[in-house]
Parts: C-alpha cells; sequence; structure tokens
C-alpha cells in the first residue's frame, strides 16, 4: 500500500531532493517496457530515475503502483471554471496534470467586460456553461487575449493551462452583433487576422473554431463561428502558419453521407493543413445511425500526411454519453405535467411520483412520440430505451431499459421512476449519443494519427462526465479487456497529448523534464460513480466524479492530490505555445 510522509532533513553535506518517490513502477510514456525505480524531484523538475540513496524533504512510498507522467488532455472548455476552481476539478482527480482550453471556437477573449453578454451567448447553450455562474464567477480584467493570457497566469491553479483564441469570441469582437448574421467584410477578416496572430504570439496554443450543427445559442441560431464563410477561415489559419507556431481545431462540418459532400469537405480540411502548414485537428466519434461514417475521415488523415500537411484525430476511450438523473436532467423535463413536476424541490418530487394516478399519466405522457423543438448536442434526448443504460455502479455492460422493463413487465418510463426512487434519486441512466460500437472505439485509439482525449470537461457541467476518459482507458481496455498494454494506454494519454500540442517538457518521465507525475494501483484505477453537486457560482448544479486508486497527482514538483484529498499546493502554471 502506497503511503506519503512528510520528512524534514538537515544533514549537513548531502544531497537532499524536495519529493522522492521510492520503491515504484515507472511507466514513463514512451511505451517502452515498464521497470522498477525511484524518481527524485528538485525545483519542478525530475531530478533522477533509478536507485537513489539520497535524503528527501518529502518521501511516497509507492509499493504496488504504477508511477507514469501526469496526463494531458487537449480537449477542454475550462475557460470559465479555472476562474472559480483553483483545483481543476474534475479532471485533476484522474490524473490529469495539464489541459487545452478554448476549443470549438468558444473563449472569453478577446472581449471587453460590457460586450460580455456576446460571448455568453455562444457558451451557455453550446456548452451548457450558466450564464448566471459565469457572471458571478469570473472577475473581468481583460479586453485583448494576450490580456486574457496575463489573467490566467496571475491566477491561482492546481493544474496546467494551455489556451486557443476562439473564432466565436475573435468575430463578435471584430463585428459585435453583426457576426451573428453577417458575412465578414474584408476590414473585418483582416482585424480578425491580426488578432488571432497577436494572440498565438502572446502564447496562445492556436486558433480554433466551431461549423458544427449541434452548437447553437440560447434562442437557436447559430453560434458566431458558424456563420463564417470558409474563406474566413482559411484566412485566419493561414495567419497563424504566419507565426510558424500552433494548431488549428475544428469541431467539423457536417456534410452527411453524401460521399461528394464529404470528399469535398475533405479536399477543404486538407488543402488548408498543407497551404497554412499549421498542425490540424478534430474530434471523431463512431455513430450507430452511419456506422462507416467515421472511415473516410481517418483516410484523411494519412492522405494529408502524403500531401504535406499535419492532421490528428481526437478520439474518446468509450461511449459519449448524456447522463439522465432526476436531481440533474431526464428526457421529459420540459413535457407536458413532467415539467411542473420537475419545477418542485427533489423531496416534493419523489412525494408526487409516488402516486399511482400521477405516475401513470407521467408515464403515458413520457411514451408519447416527442414532439417538440430540435435536440442538439449532449442534450437529454427522447428516449429510444434499447439505448438507455442503467448505471448501478461503473461496470459495463448492463441491461438496457428495454430489456429489463421487458423481463419486469412494466413500461421503461414506470422502471426509470422506480429505479431512480428506490435510490433516492442518486440514481443515473447512461443515454450513448456516439461512440457506442466499442470495437470501433478501440480501432480509432489505435490509429497512429490519433489521440484519446476529448473530455470536454468544463463544458455539458450537468451533461456528461468525461473528465474520467483517462482512468476509464485504464480501467477497461488495459485492467478489464486487456485490449491495450498498460504502456500503450499511458503513452496514448501523456507522451502522445504532450507531443501533438507541442507540450515538449511534460509526457515523458526523463530528467530535466517537468515534474509532472501520476501515482496510481492499476488493479484498482477506475472512476468513481459521479455525483450532482450544486458548488458553482450562483448555485449552479454540475456533475462530480472522483476515481478509485490514484495515490498522488504531482503538478511542477509538488503534490496536488493524495487519494483524491487536495494538499492545499496550487502549483499549477499557464503553458504558452
Amino acid at each position: 500500500m502506497g503511503t506519503i510522509k512528510y520528512i524534514h532533513l538537515q544533514v549537513k553535506g548531502s544531497k537532499m531532493y524536495d519529493l522522492l518517490i521510492r520503491n515504484g513502477t515507472i511507466v514513463d510514456g514512451s511505451g517502452g517496457a515498464r521497470y522498477p525505480a525511484d524518481l527524485a524531484i528538485q525545483d519542478g523538475k525530475i531530478a533522477a530515475i533509478g536507485r537513489i540513496n539520497e535524503k528527501s524533504r518529502q518521501t511516497i512510498d509507492a509499493e504496488g503502483h504504477v508511477v507514469s507522467p501526469g496526463f494531458v488532455d487537449g480537449h477542454t472548455h475550462m475557460d470559465a471554471q479555472v476562474f472559480w476552481d483553483p483545483l481543476g476539478a474534475c479532471s485533476c482527480y484522474h490524473g490529469v496534470t495539464s489541459v487545452v482550453m478554448g476549443n470549438c471556437g468558444f473563449t472569453l477573449a478577446p472581449c471587453k467586460q460590457e460586450d460580455a453578454d456576446l460571448v455568453f451567448r455562444n457558451l451557455e447553450r453550446a456548452e451548457d456553461l450558466s450564464r448566471d455562474a459565469m457572471l458571478a464567477g469570473i472577475d473581468w480584467s481583460w479586453e485583448t487575449f494576450p490580456q486574457f493570457l496575463d489573467a490566467v497566469d496571475g491566477l491561482p491553479k492546481g493544474i496546467n493551462y494551455a489556451g486557443y483564441i476562439g473564432h466565436s469570441a475573435v468575430r463578435t469582437y471584430a463585428m459585435g452583433e453583426r457576426a451573428f448574421t453577417d458575412q465578414a467584410t474584408e476590414a473585418d477578416v483582416k482585424m480578425m487576422c491580426h488578432v488571432v496572430k497577436e494572440a498565438v504570439q502572446a502564447g496562445a496554443m492556436g486558433f480554433s473554431t466551431s461549423r458544427t450543427v449541434n452548437h447553437l445559442t440560447a434562442d437557436d441560431r447559430p453560434v458566431a463561428s458558424r456563420v463564417a464563410h470558409w474563406d474566413e477561415v482559411r484566412a485566419i489559419v493561414n495567419a497563424v502558419g504566419e507565426t510558424g507556431k500552433g494548431v488549428f481545431e475544428i469541431a467539423g462540418e457536417a456534410p452527411g453521407r453524401d460521399p461528394e459532400r464529404i470528399r469535398a469537405y475533405h479536399r477543404r480540411l486538407r488543402d488548408l493543413a498543407v497551404e497554412s502548414g499549421v498542425t490540424q485537428t478534430w474530434g471523431m466519434f463512431s455513430l450507430r445511425v452511419a456506422p462507416e461514417l467515421w472511415r473516410p475521415y481517418f483516410d484523411l488523415l494519412d492522405e494529408t500526411a502524403q500531401a504535406g500537411g499535419r492532421m490528428f484525430a481526437q478520439v474518446h476511450s468509450r461511449a459519449l454519453n448524456t447522463l439522465l438523473s432526476f436531481e440533474s436532467h431526464t428526457p421529459f423535463d420540459n413535457w407536458e405535467l413532467w415539467s411542473d413536476i420537475r419545477s418542485l424541490p427533489l423531496a416534493q418530487q419523489q412525494q408526487k411520483l409516488r402516486d399511482p394516478s400521477l405516475k401513470a399519466k407521467l408515464v403515458e405522457i413520457g411514451s408519447r412520440k416527442y414532439t417538440g423543438p430540435r435536440i442538439v448536442g449532449a442534450e437529454p434526448r427522447p428516449p429510444e430505451w434499447d439505448y438507455v443504460f442503467p448505471m448501478a455502479d461503473m461496470r459495463e455492460g448492463a441491461p438496457s431499459m428495454a430489456t429489463l422493463a421487458r423481463e419486469k413487465g412494466v413500461n421503461p418510463v414506470e422502471l426509470m421512476i422506480d429505479m431512480a426512487l428506490e435510490r433516492d434519486f442518486k440514481m443515473f441512466f447512461r443515454q450513448p449519443i456516439a461512440n457506442e460500437n466499442q470495437d470501433h472505439v478501440l480501432e480509432m485509439m489505435k490509429h497512429p494519427r490519433s489521440v484519446v482525449t476529448f473530455s470536454d470537461s468544463g463544458a455539458h457541467v450537468a451533461q456528461i462526465m468525461d473528465s474520467s476518459l483517462q482512468t476509464h482507458l485504464l480501467s477497461y481496455w488495459v485492467r478489464e479487456k486487456q485490449a491495450l498494454s498498460l504502456e500503450e494506454a499511458v503513452r496514448q494519454i501523456t507522451y502522445n497529448t504532450a507531443t501533438l500540442w507541442g507540450l515538449h517538457d511534460r509526457g515523458l518521465l526523463r530528467t530535466g523534464m517537468a515534474a509532472d507525475v501520476v501515482i496510481f494501483d492499476p488493479d484498482t484505477v477506475g472512476a468513481g460513480y459521479p455525483e450532482i453537486v450544486a458548488d458553482l457560482p450562483a448555485g449552479a448544479k454540475r456533475l462530480k466524479q472522483t476515481a478509485n486508486g490514484m495515490l498522488s497527482t504531482i503538478v511542477n514538483g509538488e503534490v496536488l492530490l493524495s487519494n483524491n484529498i487536495h494538499s492545499g499546493a496550487l502549483p499549477g502554471r499557464l503553458l504558452r505555445c
């Protein structure tokens, strides 16, 4: 059993490390075989690896545990959260020590404080971020993106943050209200190119945009970046290319299943990667309604490389699940009669749901065909009960609600109510909206031009909980399925992610590199059961999920967490590109 010891030694003339991790099994992130060794840390850097006899001010006994680089997550939306949550939850609980925020074109800068509503309008529905929480939790002190980076740099932080400059924010900064309706003028595009180049030169990770139909404002309009013509995107990415650095991230278009439309879109992506010289990345999932649609996108990765560009796909380690719960959201919250019940305090909801006649009416309404507005993103869908699964625990393989209802001879809506009541509403139901086929998930993860990331941490805060995708990779694909070796899995979430986003001093355990280190038990590591908490600014709700088997998370040489408990240290930094 690993332990942490705090000792204070003064030995005259002897070497004294800040932190010494003893008796661990090193999995160094390279993909090479594991080996037993100690690891010493000094001044925030890895100072030595091997058999170490010198003393230290702090010692961690990692017997029976893996010592690996801290995990790097390249797809988050923690731009707002960083202002009210110094810890970096829930990513930090799952071994993540560095994140890239500002994906999909959604950032808080550039923007004047008096125009904050413009960026909130892009964020609140598309990324499920409470406007009230943002208003209460963000102390606005910037206008430009370099000023925003300086503000983040000055915040107390548990983990490390890097960030893109986002297209929607850039567009509203340059165009105001016109950003949601109009094409940009030549002067608008020139200003946007200047702003983005300035941001990248100041340390932005690059430029991100969204063109997906899933990103809408609260009043059902496209977010600002979706209004832009492709020529605008092309001009800005080429401006990034002039800096000689940076990554272009895109939440992609939906050309449908027409091969010609798909091919035309792929040519635009390929040609932009080649002409700009900017590394390009986008997320990809398998869909049960179009199970082979993802394959041509992976062919595009190799085609782009052969043409002289660099492109990689971001993939997930499991199904993309909306989590349903009476404590957060159900599919029926806005339906007839249901909306009246769901507006009540939870205790009163339980009382109402135990009324047989009222429950029967709710079941009848919940069994009707949905006729409401279009559902987008991670919003709860009208249930297809063959694809809704109860989550009694974190194990995979539970039968669907349709199967269970047939076995019990009841309606699935009634079964959902009964199961939730049995657990005092502390019950989740998993609704996969992508990556339903786990064979496809594994195939995508193993592709040489993909990287396992895409937690969306900081967004969809009461809808999904994918901050645990790294611990799921280790528990499910390594330990349970034995489809990946531990070394392969660790490389996917450390060296590969750090390298592709240019964080070259992280992602490996090597002397001289930043001491971001995770210590975990390979026999027990995994995600804990989620819960709903109301601890966001203005009392907004979010999903919270910690992890099992995580002994220590070390950031820049300081222990951040021990067994999920915060040490009090806040050693995180802003990582500039």
